[in-house]
């Protein structure tokens, strides 16, 4: 490349970063995916449905245009279609929430030199301290992220056609593990062992598929309450991100103790590649577990594999997903 070629374009988005994450979330907090969904809009109309300034509407139209977000044809705004599948409320696969919380979020990115500084988490509270509000916000923002990597377990596993199962969920969040695992499988039951602020929403949210009758709640933290035994299936969902690599070679062997001989322990996060060279998802989550947790990160391959191993698992293999997430599967 010569140096007439090189352009600041990369840099100019990039200091523009807050900037986007304010207008998508300001887009979502007034609706406006959604009501495109409905039909195109100009700015005059779009304003006097939302109840915002005729300015402000211009404004907010232009930059989400400018993120690709929506069309622009006869002085007509529409949804594009990863605004109609991802940003319109209601929708199975909608992620209004995750925007309303980045949104929410943007100041506690201004500590990240002081956490680089440190090395310690910067928020008044670490996501893993205890059973506070912000899980009540967070759980059901990310859902939709977790429903394809539920789906390709489900499929992975032949949930379906095995009968009797007992599914063991630790740290499910808004229970959409087992949500698609009890539907795939009417026979099977479900354990989730999560804080009880979390487990309300979960149970709220099963209960929504139909299969809550088969869905049971521990209150408690994870490190100390018990898991049982008898379990043919174990789900760790975007929860060892958060942990230190003691705990979770803990967890793993508490796992391999609670599962019944021939039990699959099914471990979903966002991994790393050993050289640390991608996928970008996972390295830009990093320094979120930096500013956030006490001793979290985005773990390698290498890592998890050798985690599971000390644990006892003899068989471990990984399997990306269609989203962010890589799918990592243990057996004895």
């Amino acid at each position: 490349m010569t140096t007439s070629a090189v352009t600041p374009e990369k840099i100019l988005q990039l200091t523009g970063g807050t900037q986007a994450t304010a207008l998508l979330g300001t887009a979502v907090g007034n609706e406006v995916f959604t009501r495109l969904e409905a039909g195109a809009m100009t700015a005059d109309e779009l304003a006097k449905a939302a109840k915002i300034s005729p300015r402000g509407a211009k404004a907010l139209l232009d930059g989400i245009l400018a993120l690709g977000l929506v069309t622009l044809a006869g002085g007509k705004y529409a949804n594009t279609p990863e605004a109609s599948m991802f940003l319109v409320e209601g929708k199975p696969s909608s992620l209004t929430g995750l925007a309303r919380v980045a949104l929410a979020g943007i100041a506690n990115w201004a500590k990240l030199p002081e956490a680089v500084a440190s090395g310690a988490p910067v928020l008044s509270e670490s996501i893993d301290a205890k059973d506070h509000a912000f899980w009540s916000i967070l759980v059901p923002a990310i859902a939709p992220l977790a429903f394809p990597a539920a789906q390709a377990v489900a499929a992975r596993l032949d949930v379906a056609r095995r009968g009797p199962l007992s599914f063991l969920d630790v740290g499910g969040g808004s229970g959409i593990f087992s949500a698609v695992l009890l539907g795939a499988n009417r026979e099977a039951r479900a354990t989730q062992v999560d804080w009880p602020t979390v487990n309300q929403i979960a149970r709220g949210f099963v209960a929504k598929f139909g299969v809550g009758e088969r869905f049971h709640t521990v209150d408690g933290d994870i490190h100390t309450a018990d898991w049982g035994s008898g379990h043919d299936v174990a789900i760790y969902s975007n929860i060892a991100h958060q942990e230190s690599p003691a705990q979770n070679i803990e967890a793993f062997r508490k796992f391999r103790a609670a599962l019944n001989v021939g039990g699959t322990l099914v471990v979903s996060d966002f991994v790393v590649k050993d050289d640390r060279s991608g996928p970008p998802h996972a390295l830009l989550f990093h320094s979120q577990m930096l500013v956030a947790s006490r001793e979290g990160a985005s773990w390698r391959d290498a890592d998890y594999r050798a985690w599971l191993t000390e644990a006892g698992f003899k068989q471990v293999t990984f399997e990306p997903t269609q989203g962010a997430s890589t799918l990592i599967y243990a057996s004895q």
